[in-house]
C-alpha cells in the first residue's frame, strides 16, 4: 500500500478527529485559509482546529506560510500528488460518519 495512503487512513479513519481533519483538507483544497477561517467555517474551537493543523502538517499533509495570526495553510505537495487517495479514504469514511452523526 501507497505510505500516504496508509497516512491517510490512520489520520482520518483511525484516530480520535479525523473527520474534522478531513473537512479541514476539503477546504484547503478549495483555498488556502488561515486556522481562524477554518474555525470559524467548521463551526470549531480555535485551538482545536490548530491541534488538527499541527497533526496535518507533522505528517506532510499540509504546509504553511506565514506567522502567529497570519499563518496561511495549503495542501502539500505530497497530498496534491496523490489526492486520489483522499477522495477514495474520504468517499469511504468522512461522509458516512457525517451523515450517521446528523441522523442522531
Amino acid at each position: 500500500m501507497n505510505p500516504v495512503k496508509k497516512i491517510l487512513w490512520w489520520l482520518l479513519a483511525a484516530s480520535a478527529g479525523g473527520i474534522n481533519r478531513g473537512k479541514i483538507i476539503e477546504l484547503l483544497i478549495e483555498k488556502p485559509m488561515n486556522a481562524n477561517e477554518l474555525a470559524k467555517e467548521l463551526e470549531l474551537d480555535y485551538k482545536t482546529v490548530r491541534h488538527h493543523l499541527r497533526v496535518l502538517e507533522k505528517n506532510s499533509l499540509i504546509t504553511s506560510m506565514g506567522e502567529e495570526y497570519a499563518k496561511m495553510y495549503f495542501i502539500s505537495e505530497l497530498l496534491e500528488e496523490n489526492i486520489n487517495y483522499f477522495y477514495e479514504i474520504w468517499e469511504k469514511i468522512g461522509k458516512n460518519k457525517i451523515k450517521k452523526r446528523e441522523m442522531r
